[in-house]
C-alpha cells in the first residue's frame, strides 16, 4: 500500500499543479505584459519599485517570453531589516539587478513544465533548484503560492520568499 502511494505521488503533484486556479492578465480582451500585471496586482509594489530602480522595466516589457518568480511585498518584508533600502540605493544597482535577474528565466515555463525540472538557469546566470513534493513546488527555498499568472510576454509564478543569488 505504502509503495503504491509513493508511486502515485508524482502523478498527484502534477495533477494538483495543473488544476490550480490560473490567474490571467486578460482584462477586457487586452493582454498585459509582466510589468503591467505585477503593477496592477497590488501585492508586488516592492518588486515593481525594484524593477524600476534596476532599470529593468523595458526588458520585462519586451517581447520575451520570460518566466518570473515574483516575490510578494510580504516576501520582501521577510528580508533582514534594511536590505531592501540598501538594494534600492543607486550605488547598489548592480547588486539589485543581480537579485532581480535571479528571479527570471528566459522562456515561458508553466506549472506543467516546472514539475518536470530539477533546476532552471536564470537570466542572472546561476541556476535555481526546482522541487515538487506533495503538490507543493519549491524554487530554492521559496514556495510557489500561485502558478501560471499569464502575461502577454510570459508567465509569473508568485513565491513567498526573495531568492538571493550565491
Amino acid at each position: 500500500m505504502f509503495k503504491r502511494l509513493i508511486a502515485i505521488l508524482p502523478i498527484i503533484a502534477t495533477s494538483l499543479l495543473i488544476a490550480m486556479p490560473t490567474a490571467h492578465a486578460d482584462h477586457h480582451g487586452m493582454k498585459k505584459d509582466i510589468v503591467d500585471v505585477a503593477a496592477e496586482n497590488g501585492s508586488f509594489g516592492t518588486l515593481v519599485a525594484a524593477v524600476q530602480a534596476g532599470g529593468l522595466v523595458d526588458t520585462l516589457k519586451s517581447e520575451g517570453p520570460f518566466t518570473v518568480f515574483a516575490p510578494t511585498d510580504e516576501a520582501f518584508a521577510k528580508l533582514p531589516e534594511g536590505t531592501v533600502e540598501m538594494l534600492l540605493k543607486p550605488e547598489n544597482k548592480d547588486k539589485l539587478v543581480a537579485v532581480l535577474t535571479y528571479h527570471v528565466v528566459a522562456g515561458k515555463v508553466t506549472a506543467a513544465d516546472v514539475v518536470k525540472l530539477d533546476s532552471a538557469t536564470t537570466v542572472q546566470g546561476q541556476a535555481v533548484t526546482v522541487k515538487s513534493n506533495y503538490g507543493a513546488v519549491m524554487i530554492n527555498d521559496a514556495k510557489v503560492v500561485m502558478a501560471d499568472v499569464a502575461a502577454s510576454n510570459g508567465v509569473i509564478h508568485v513565491i513567498d520568499k526573495v531568492l538571493l543569488p550565491k
